[in-house]
């Protein structure tokens, strides 16, 4: 899914770019026809995305050339625009009585702006394995040589001990009916956690008697663990 989006992506700033140069974009929808579009993209239909898309390319090749014109980066400011694009065709609400090209232009400053802004915090971050230094006998000092670090390795070894020691106690101390509602809802056996209510739902039980199998299963599995 996210290669073919990265390809959706890649494809709509080559023809943004070709469109910039020779004006070739689709015209602007009028401000019915674009309701209609968004109405049938929120009950899913792509086509109409699509389209809301297409004949709003022009906003970021407008916003890029008005801001950036100067930016050795427009290529990937156009790819950046286009995902804010996306973005704000697929959150924004015709109720709200704003015109798409107000909301769509700021979430696309937006996107941007956020570019930028990573660019920036990556450009300020520094390895600890950098060298800073020498030592008498001419080796490299790095960050890593000279910062202190708190040795968590005992607490470690030890929490991931009572973590082996507490899956064997739910394989060996639980029934078939406490191991299921634990399992579900710790995440335990390659599960991922859900909520009462939604192990009640796939048991078909209540919530109410999930929370009190559960409590009695923890109480056991403490007994056990202390």
């Amino acid at each position: 899914m996210i290669a073919v989006f990265l390809e959706i992506i890649r494809y709509l700033s080559l023809f943004l770019l070709s469109a910039a140069q020779n004006s070739g974009f689709p015209p602007p929808l009028d401000r019915e026809e674009e309701a209609r579009l968004f109405r049938l993209a929120r009950e899913g239909d792509n086509d109409a995305r699509s389209k809301l898309i297409c004949h709003n390319l022009r906003l970021v090749a407008h916003i890029v050339r008005k801001y950036y014109s100067s930016s050795q980066l427009k290529e990937d400011l156009i790819s950046i625009g286009t995902v804010g694009l996306i973005k704000s065709v697929d959150s924004f609400d015709v109720k709200n009585g704003v015109r798409f090209a107000t909301y769509g232009a700021k979430c696309i400053q937006n996107e941007i702006l956020m570019y930028f802004r990573s660019r920036k915090k990556l450009g300020a971050e520094v390895s600890i394995n950098e060298t800073i230094d020498t030592d008498r006998e001419g080796n490299p000092l790095t960050y890593i040589d000279v910062i202190k670090i708190d040795d968590t390795i005992a607490d470690d070894l030890d929490v991931k001990f009572r973590t082996a020691r507490a899956a064997e106690y739910v394989e060996r101390c639980l029934s078939p009916r406490e191991r299921e509602i634990i399992n579900l809802r710790y995440g335990l056996s390659g599960n991922d956690p859900v909520t009462q209510r939604e192990v009640a739902a796939r048991l078909g039980i209540s919530r109410s008697y999930v929370s009190r199998i559960e409590k009695c299963a923890l109480d056991k599995l403490r007994i056990k663990l202390s």
